[in-house]
């Protein structure tokens, strides 16, 4: 008799989706026990550490991941992780257990009340009424989570999978395709607007994706400064271009001053604009137009531009930049020195050499930036260093930086294993603080077990740097929260089998990155270093 298990697993098979990501309980017993041998099981110690996991995997791979999670326990401890994962528009499919369909109405133990757990960060949340609607769900799962770029969860009590399935309809297509393409007519007033422009500027975003080389000639068709978007959750432009003109700052006031020299600014694949600290008034100067281009229908829908595209970005700019005429005129910005634009050639400056005192943050990411290869995967979930490795260490590559867009911590660790996991031929480093590092620390369990070679570098000063500063940019004296200096990253990491190092001074980092970073795209064992740096002011 051919079941819903079985139906299951051939649309797995015919997805690409033959790698489950899982923290198991009881009612998911019944669909892996016996699991087929050409369908891989990875376990994470922690819901929160699978759903990294896969979201890293999904990065990886362009493609997405198959999660597995235990009924309201599994699927609660996800939640800040699937957040993440809408955040930063990854496409996950999780599959969420339930007690057996046949004694739910009695709320039997470790029934889940699970409708609207994950609050209205799913793309899609699928109860299926019958065991037989269980394949037709995963289907319109994937394609949920390919379209919207999401989680999209389906939840199957335990009894679903032993149900027959013989002769019954899949109620979703075998194959659904998505054309990028665009018509000149439509791109006509973007063309006009551009083609106008005195002093453009585009803002890059993550959702340009991987493909960022139309976006590049655009930009050097118009001879124009490119920002990389603020909290995006990945490069939108490559960092050493010498176009690049840095990050957006993250408040209004500081936000105008930026873009007062620009009279149309293009935004491709972010918000307009993302922002942290709020500050009264208008986002722009008057008289600055905003063009947007998105693919994503909330950010075209809240975003108060004056022309919005829901569509490929790749598509537009490929396209835009043909129908553009080549910039004649050099302008304000070009004419700035590479101090005064806040670009690559300003990054340099400022820093005195190491001293011999102990290790700051800007020396550890100074001595990454001149030993990384051109192709390393960067993660970083290191919040209080975040601005200087923005401005030490560009993103080469569209993997070149990879964070957690939400802003909810847990993401680092488990993210870099699991894009390391997707291109195992890639060195992979994540940079993350002691602190960040701790909400995903079961992610080094996986890392061991599956000999998965990441470097993580762990900015270690025993506290909230962030909160602490934060605490004083709003003068109501020291937070009441204590630091945790006693916590020792490398003996946790030990403690999960994942290989440790302590690193105190310049000699130690230095020697220990000219040894390891040559082995990063080859190595199977991961390596945690835990480095002591002290609170920049």
């Amino acid at each position: 008799m051919r079941t819903v298990r079985n139906a299951v697993f051939d649309i797995l098979r015919r997805h690409e989706l033959t790698t489950i990501f899982a923290n198991p309980g009881s009612t998911e017993v019944p669909l892996l026990a016996g699991l087929p041998d050409d369908l891989r099981f990875v376990l994470a110690l922690h819901e929160g550490s699978v759903v990294g996991m896969a979201t890293g995997w999904a990065i990886g791979r362009g493609a997405p991941a198959l999660v597995l999670l235990h009924t309201a326990a599994g699927l609660g401890n996800a939640v800040s992780a699937i957040a993440t994962a809408r955040e930063n528009r990854v496409p996950l499919v999780i599959v969420v257990g339930q007690q057996d369909r046949r004694h739910l109405a009695l709320e039997p133990f470790l029934a889940g009340r699970l409708s609207g757990l994950a609050g209205d960060y799913p793309v899609r949340v699928d109860q299926p009424v019958r065991a037989q609607d269980v394949p037709g769900a995963v289907v319109r799962a994937f394609h949920e989570a390919t379209t919207s770029r999401g989680p999209a969860l389906v939840v199957v009590p335990m009894d679903d999978w032993a149900a027959p399935f013989d002769g019954e309809t899949v109620a979703a297509p075998a194959r659904l395709l998505r054309p990028a393409a665009v018509a000149d007519a439509d791109l006509a007033p973007l063309v006009e607007l551009v083609s106008g422009a005195r002093e453009p500027a585009i803002v890059a975003g993550a959702g340009v994706g991987p493909g960022w080389f139309a976006l590049v000639a655009l930009a050097e068709r118009l001879g124009c400064p490119v920002y990389q978007e603020s909290f995006g959750g990945r490069a939108g432009f490559p960092q050493d271009h010498p176009q690049y003109a840095g990050v957006l700052p993250e408040d209004r006031v500081r936000l105008r001053e930026r873009l007062r020299p620009h009279d149309v600014v293009l935004v491709v694949g972010a918000p307009v604009f993302r922002q942290y600290s709020y500050a009264p008034g208008p986002l722009v100067p008057p008289g600055t137009v905003i063009a947007l281009v998105t693919d994503d229908p909330e950010v075209a829908h809240r975003s108060p531009a004056d022309l919005t595209y829901l569509a490929a970005p790749e598509a537009v700019c490929a396209r835009l930049a043909e129908l553009l005429p080549a910039s004649e005129h050099g302008g304000a910005w070009s004419r700035m020195s590479g101090h005064e634009r806040g670009g690559a050639s300003s990054r340099a400056s400022g820093h005195e050499p190491y001293a011999g005192g102990p290790l700051r943050p800007t020396d550890v990411l100074r001595a990454l930036a001149e030993r990384l290869p051109h192709d390393v995967a960067l993660i970083e979930e290191a919040p209080s260093a975040r601005p200087d490795l923005h401005e030490i260490v560009p993103a080469r590559t569209s993997f070149g930086f990879i964070s957690a867009a939400m802003g909810g911590l847990g993401f680092g660790v488990p993210a870099a294993v699991g894009l390391r996991m997707a291109l195992p031929d890639r060195p992979v480093v994540a940079v993350v603080g002691d602190g960040s590092a701790l909400y995903g620390v079961q992610g080094l369990w996986s890392a061991a077990h599956y000999r998965v070679g990441v470097l993580f570098v762990v900015l270690a000063n025993g506290r909230y740097a962030v909160l602490d500063r934060l605490a004083d940019r709003h003068g109501g004296g020291k937070g009441p929260w204590p630091q945790f200096a006693e916590v020792d990253m490398g003996a946790l990491a030990r403690s999960l089998g994942c290989p440790a190092q302590r690193v105190e001074t310049y000699d130690d980092l230095t020697a220990t990155l000219d040894e390891i970073v040559p082995t990063l795209a080859t190595r199977e064992t991961p390596l945690l270093l835990d480095v002591v740096v002290s609170v920049d002011p």
